[in-house]
């Protein structure tokens, strides 16, 4: 069995180490890479997509980043127990035109006991900004793990 590292039952300690590997994950846009931390049956409620398996998974990520350009994120853990997170996140993009995305989000998360994620559900709202309201830029530097996001 492959681990990954913390595992469950959370701490709040491990639960903010597991939110920051997703975040730092995520913002390579590597979906291969990405796709290793789901469970190889993991199921997921994106929006109103549903995706089953690592191979699913891959292919959602290919297509979300090909239309989501300088995509950049931050997560922030909201609550945990036992082997479940719960996320708030916000993430900015640029379209095929141009048009700046700045995208509000909560997943909830469950996870088995190897630490992989076996279930995914995200909930996302979208707002349009101008390139000069953008204040997620690349990764998160190291100094800045754990910063609360602002709600607007």
């Amino acid at each position: 069995m492959t681990e990954r590292p913390p595992l469950p039952p959370f701490t709040e300690a491990t639960a903010r180490e597991k939110v920051q590997t997703a975040e730092d994950a995520w913002n390579t846009c590597d979906p291969e890479r990405v796709a290793l931390a789901y469970t190889e049956d993991s199921v997921w409620r994106n929006r109103d997509r549903f995706v089953t398996g690592r191979a699913e998974i891959v292919r959602f990520l290919q297509d979300k980043w090909s239309r989501e350009l300088d995509y950049a994120l931050r997560k922030e853990l909201w609550a945990f127990q036992g082997n479940r997170i719960a996320v708030r996140y916000q993430y900015e993009c640029r379209d095929g035109q141009d048009q700046w995305w700045r995208c509000y989000g909560n997943e909830l998360w469950e996870f088995a006991d190897d630490g992989l994620m076996r279930r995914r559900e995200s909930s996302i709202n979208d707002v349009p900004i101008d390139e000069a309201q953008r204040r997620i830029h690349g990764p998160r530097p190291q100094a800045e793990h754990g910063a609360p996001l602002p709600l607007q």
